[in-house]
């Protein structure tokens, strides 16, 4: 399977794209697999560690919403998968790493979307950020401490696909691209479907660049990161680049920030903030394979890991568990 994978790569992926003979390796070194290469086994771990299986219960922009087709957290990683793995395929890049790169890059994201990362941001000592804890997850905290043990590459993937540092590998940097290309689209079908937006209320300059339909504005982005090229790193075409930013910048303005999506935000970062305040001063109430990190780090470090690691509907339980008074009944 070695050398067959290799000779693969050296004739068919361009000059550019990395080759998984090139690999840095595992923090601890392995046997081979005798039917993957290394960047495939690391998104078949990623696929089945808890971890990811917690996605499908985490909100992308709406909390707690009425309706079985809004956006998780997981179905935007399959977006962002299926995103990235077109353009690095079309580039002649290597897929298999940044199929795996794309599918772990928001394992570390909170219950309750960008509302529980801030909300953690502010409260934990030195900061919060989704794509450091989804490092965090396949380095220490997945099976019971001992992480993932991924690649070099596919980890420097996760950590850098926000943020201004660039990954060290255009797969790498692929996971950026899809990832805006993805949300910010799949934001806009979630928005209509909540009512707050309707697709005429896209201004006219971005549509007449990217498209009048949700199909034709990721097809339209996903051809101007492929006619792009590698030659100058990995980004969009113009004017599309420009257009890609301007529709950012609508989303925030209409959705990101609307009054009506937001309304339970200052709820969310006060449950989070119960939640955070009561583990810190009731650490015995932490699971254990979280606080063996807390001597070393911090019992406010082993709170986060846990809070981060909730779905919203086990979030949402606790909080009532601890906080809630419970109907008392004479027997």
């Amino acid at each position: 399977m070695k050398d067959t994978t290799y000779l693969f790569e050296s004739e068919f992926l361009c000059e550019k794209a990395f080759l998984t003979k090139n690999t840095k390796g595992r923090e601890h070194p392995c046997e081979p697999c005798p039917v993957r290469t290394e960047f495939q086994r690391d998104r078949d771990r990623i696929i089945h560690c808890k971890s990811f299986r917690r996605l499908m219960h985490k909100m992308q922009v709406f909390l707690a919403p009425e309706g079985d087709h809004y956006r998780t957290r997981l179905t935007h990683t399959l977006e962002v998968a299926q995103i990235a793995r077109t353009i690095s395929r079309a580039l002649r890049l290597n897929e298999d790493l940044t199929e795996a790169c794309a599918l772990g890059h928001d394992l570390g994201h909170t219950p309750f979307g960008h509302s529980g990362e801030r909300a953690l941001d502010s409260l934990l000592p030195g900061g919060f950020r989704h794509n450091e804890q989804s490092l965090r997850i396949v380095e220490k905290l997945e099976n019971g401490g001992s992480g993932l043990n991924l690649t070099y590459e596919v980890r420097d993937g996760i950590v850098c696909h926000t943020g201004i540092k660039p990954a060290e590998t255009l797969e790498g940097r692929v996971i950026k691209v899809a990832d805006r290309i993805a949300y910010i689209n799949h934001d806009i079908d979630d928005a209509s479907r909540a009512g707050l937006l309707r697709n005429e209320d896209i201004p006219a300059e971005i549509s007449e660049v990217l498209g009048n339909t949700h199909s034709e504005r990721i097809t339209s982005l996903v051809t101007a990161a492929i006619k792009h090229g590698v030659d100058d790193g990995i980004g969009l075409l113009e004017p599309y680049g420009t257009a890609m930013d301007k529709l950012r910048d609508f989303m925030f303005e209409r959705v990101y920030t609307n009054t009506v999506a937001k309304s339970e935000d200052e709820k969310v970062t006060n449950m989070i903030t119960f939640l955070y305040e009561y583990f810190t001063s009731h650490p015995e109430s932490i699971p254990p394979e979280y606080m063996q990190y807390a001597l070393a780090e911090g019992v406010g470090r082993a709170a986060a890991d846990y809070i981060a690691g909730m779905t919203d509907r086990y979030a949402l339980g606790c909080f009532e568990e601890l906080f809630v008074p419970k109907v008392w009944q004479y027997k």
